[in-house]
């Protein structure tokens, strides 16, 4: 009897094993360069340009700030000769203070535009990582790994890169959503001329 048992028990291990081996046989895997992807992504691109443009117009007031700054700076040495002393150390505290109110402000929007630049990546992320996962779904993948910045792959062979395959489907999906963005856009435009 604890023969048979032992037989039957030795003969389920075995088959499941067996089932155990067929089931990592058919699992479907892939990983995808998440640095290359963001970076080829048009949608990222044209966001990165957008962000970069409103970075330049934020900075501008600023900078013109900095450059009054400057050429009173420059004026004050030349007056501090003619003017005096006493004109001079009121001057110059003044300056100071002016200086460190234009530190201040510069930082300020330094930290604004590091918070709206980490939204806007952090968004396109989350939309690309969605649509990872909705791509995994259809397509039957068990397990898509992301390698680059992050890396949680540390090897792969180059056939479960579907990196490119992804990319291709993420831009034509990203240019036939801009594309009718923009034609009504225009639409709207041109309906508001028309009034």
């Amino acid at each position: 009897m604890k023969r048979a048992l032992l037989i039957l028990g030795i003969a389920f291990a075995m088959i499941s094993c067996n089932k155990n081996e067929q089931k990592t046989e058919n699992f479907k895997t892939a990983y995808i360069d998440t640095a290359e992807l963001l970076k080829e992504y048009e949608k990222f691109k044209v966001e990165d340009e957008k962000f970069k443009v409103k970075s330049e117009e934020m900075s501008r007031p600023l900078e013109s700030k900095f450059r009054a700054f400057e050429n009173e700076a420059k004026g004050f040495q030349t007056n501090a000769r003619v003017k005096g002393q006493a004109w001079a150390q009121q001057k110059g505290a003044e300056l100071q203070q002016r200086e460190q109110q234009l530190g201040i402000e510069q930082n300020a929007l330094i930290q604004q535009l590091q918070l709206e630049g980490a939204q806007l990546r952090d968004s396109i992320i989350k939309e690309v990582r969605e649509y990872i996962k909705d791509y995994g779904k259809k397509e039957g993948y068990d397990y898509i790994y992301g390698t680059g910045d992050a890396a949680t792959v540390l090897y792969s062979k180059d056939s479960y890169n579907i990196t490119k395959e992804v990319l291709e489907k993420l831009n034509k999906d990203y240019s036939s959503k801009s594309g009718n963005e923009s034609k009504k856009a225009e639409a709207t435009k041109e309906e508001e001329e028309k009034k």
